[in-house]
């Protein structure tokens, strides 16, 4: 069995599930410390001898970017070189807010924060200067449907992703597939911006995204997120996966895709970071252990093993 690449990083797209104690979480929490304090054994947790997590996504930064002692916190709970992806507060990425109740007075109003440099700069980037620089990995922007014409949409994104700091990586989700362009493809590639290879409900299969930005990446790492079954709403993901802790509907299809760019991803040297949801499989861990055995020969070794009758466990 082969070692795992050091370029390949797995994790998690969040790491607060009671669902996988027993699996990944063994020891006894005081009550309501759980979320607070899983991290560091998460990401200690071993498989085959080695660590399972070498990354993790932030989702929840998402709805608010964290505070100084909020990443200090996570930071204390981190080993060394272990590096996190955090999702880019919404109030940088969309266009304009939802009618949904949590937005109150601003519902469906327009954003003005809408790819504003200087917010994203002084409210989401300088907390990780100050409290979390050793472990920032990419920093994922994810822009859902935004009504925006395509042109107006590259146009402000041009301009946001040259204010940025070039001593960060940061990384673009769009889940309009109509935005894989060769003009989307050539802006990601002037500002060494990766692609997010997202596998969601209504974007195209990994492989047709990567052929559609002519299968050339575009900075010297690669995120790939995979997230809801395509094909499949939030809502039934979820209903049909809880509580985590099992695979539900392996996706041969999505786990082929990832293995292809990983192997481009590492024979080009870079960084390829892969993040996983539970509601791709129904148990992100598990599928993780699955991509890590494709990936170093251990499921090939166990196939094996089982030849003749009995199986026996690999050391």
């Amino acid at each position: 069995m082969n070692a795992l690449a050091p370029l390949v990083r797995f994790g998690t797209s969040t790491w607060t599930y009671e669902g996988w104690q027993g699996l990944v979480y063994h020891k006894t929490y005081a009550r309501n410390r759980f979320k607070q304090e899983c991290l560091a054994e998460y990401a200690r947790y071993l498989y085959r001898g080695e660590p399972l997590f070498r990354t993790l996504g932030f989702d929840q930064t998402f709805y608010s970017p964290p505070t100084d002692a909020q990443l200090a916190f996570f930071a204390q709970q981190l080993p060394t070189g272990f590096e996190v992806c955090s999702k880019v507060w919404e109030e940088i990425t969309v266009p304009m807010f939802a009618s949904h109740p949590r937005y109150g007075q601003k519902m469906g109003q327009a954003n003005p924060g809408f790819l504003d440099a200087d917010r994203f700069l002084e409210q989401v980037l300088f907390p990780y200067s100050q409290a979390f620089m050793a472990h920032t990995g990419p920093f994922l922007f994810e822009f859902q449907r935004t009504g925006v014409d395509p042109k107006t949409f590259l146009s402000q994104l041009d301009r946001f992703l040259a204010r940025l700091p070039k001593t960060y990586s940061y990384a673009i989700e769009v889940r309009d597939a109509g935005l894989l362009t060769a003009d989307y493809h050539g802006l990601l590639k002037t500002h060494g911006v990766s692609h997010v290879y997202n596998h969601w409900t209504h974007m195209p299969a990994l492989r047709q995204q990567h052929a559609r930005l002519e299968e050339i990446f575009t900075a010297p790492f690669v995120v790939i997120r995979l997230l809801t079954p395509r094909g499949m709403t939030y809502e039934n993901a979820v209903r049909t996966t809880r509580p985590y802790n099992r695979l539900v509907r392996p996706l041969p299809e999505m786990r082929a895709d990832v293995m292809r760019l990983i192997r481009q991803g590492t024979a080009e040297q870079r960084a390829v970071f892969v993040l996983v949801n539970n509601r791709a499989e129904g148990c992100a861990p598990l599928t993780i252990q699955a991509l890590v055995d494709d990936l170093t020969g251990a499921a090939t070794a166990q196939s094996a093993l089982e030849i003749g009758g009995a199986f026996v466990e690999p050391a």
